[in-house]
């Protein structure tokens, strides 16, 4: 007989802004009209049971499987005793507001540049970046969809499916974006010019596959990303594939840890978020943190002349592994620009946004367009190529002259040779 157990929500964030990650317990008395996502494990006798009474959501075959309940059935599977039942690890954005979201930046209908400063930065301080790259590879943005419609991406989206709504597994097709920040990500990765007027992102030939595993108000569920992320490893085979992640959580998910081991074993790269918790050590984020993942700090232009440091709200890693030149769980990997970074919008302008999210998708399309020229590659080698072309800075915004990685940028920043 299998023991019983809950445990408390984990609020999982989208990477935006400075203000990340918090944590909460569920208490004991339950809403009647509220519902519960549960991961249910147990003897397989028991769980036939249970998706025979409460359906099945996702299954997962290490795992069990996940299902949403009302308050009542949540209480009739908590007194099993021949099952186990946890609460599904809550996401939700981070930033409440989208005058916070903003960061400083304002919705505009045209870029200031159509090479931000974050495309020119990883093109070498390039004042005019290379508007090609990415062909024959594919990017996958789990975040909160996209605007296909965007003139800067439109000829790039290749896939589209939402993995966040509450009766389906996924809905083909759809992936619209009433957030923005999914948008925003997928042009850093690939945006390519549109009709003459756009901005480019790094890799503006890949092409885009979106998955929307946050709703519009940036919630969600960590099997939602796991289901997406296992759904990516089993589309990729005869291809090269990138998982792009501007998400994360302070608490480790069995369900998204496992997605991850799965993926990566198919030969699938993963970048994700280190995360926007600040300075102090042993900060950073999942799955950033996870070791089959590419943590990516952000960093920011020190008075935009061309140098660069990591930004105070950029979560830091083990300090007590510096210099090892070994990636290890809740290691920092590489590090990228993050802060007051302009791309694509929902509405089909542009936004200016700050975070470890928007580092994120410059270290993804930089992977996609070092795959596309070696083609013969794994996983692996793109990964040990993005730490091989990577510099340290010190905090004052100079080449480092420490050697290995630290754990705030990692081995540093990644660019074009």
């Amino acid at each position: 007989m299998r023991k019983k157990k809950t445990i408390g929500a984990t609020i999982m964030s989208v990477v935006m802004g400075v203000s990340l990650f918090a944590t909460g317990a569920f208490g004991q008395q339950m809403n009647s009209n509220e519902t519960y996502r549960v991961l249910i494990q147990g003897p397989a006798s028991e769980k036939a049971k249970a998706k025979t009474s409460y359906g099945v959501r996702w299954e997962f075959a290490a795992n069990g499987f996940t299902t949403t309940v009302n308050a009542q059935a949540y209480q009739a599977l908590l007194h099993n005793k021949n099952l186990t039942i946890e609460k599904v690890p809550e996401v939700k954005l981070a930033v409440v507001n989208e005058a916070a979201a903003k960061q400083g930046g304002t919705l505009v209908t045209a870029p200031s540049d159509r090479t931000p400063w974050g495309i020119q930065a990883i093109y070498n301080d390039s004042a005019v970046a290379s508007t090609s790259g990415g062909s024959g590879i594919v990017v996958a943005v789990l975040d909160t969809g996209v605007n296909r419609n965007h003139p800067d991406l439109s000829n790039n989206v290749a896939q589209c499916q939402d993995f966040s709504q509450m009766k389906v597994s996924w809905v083909d097709g759809s992936c619209s974006d009433g957030n923005g920040h999914g948008t925003h990500v997928s042009g850093t990765v690939l945006a390519n010019g549109g009709n003459g007027t756009g901005i480019y992102g790094v890799a503006p030939e890949a092409k885009l596959w979106s998955y929307k595993v946050l709703n519009d108000r940036g919630s969600g569920y960590s099997d939602d990303i796991a289901a997406a992320i296992r759904k990516v490893a089993d589309q990729a085979a005869g291809k090269k594939v990138i998982i792009s992640m501007s998400l994360g959580s302070s608490t480790k998910d069995s369900l998204i840890s496992d997605a991850v081991d799965y993926a990566y074993g198919k030969g699938v790269l993963i970048v994700a978020a280190a995360g926007n918790d600040g300075s102090a050590d042993n900060t950073i984020g999942y799955p950033g943190a996870l070791p089959n993942v590419v943590a990516v700090a952000a960093l920011e232009n020190v008075q935009q002349n061309g140098t660069y440091r990591v930004a105070d709200f950029s979560s830091r890693g083990n300090s007590a592994t510096d210099g090892d030149y070994v990636i290890q769980e809740r290691d920092v990997e590489v590090s990228a620009p993050g802060r007051a970074i302009e791309s694509t919008w929902k509405d089909g302008g542009y936004n200016t946004i700050s975070g470890t999210s928007m580092a994120t998708p410059h270290v993804s399309g930089l992977a996609a367009k070092i795959w596309a020229a070696n083609s013969s590659w794994t996983n692996a080698q793109i990964r040990a190529e993005l730490q091989n072309r990577a510099k340290l800075y010190d905090i004052k915004g100079g080449i480092s002259s420490a050697t290995g990685d630290d754990n705030a940028s990692g081995f540093g920043f990644p660019r074009v040779k």
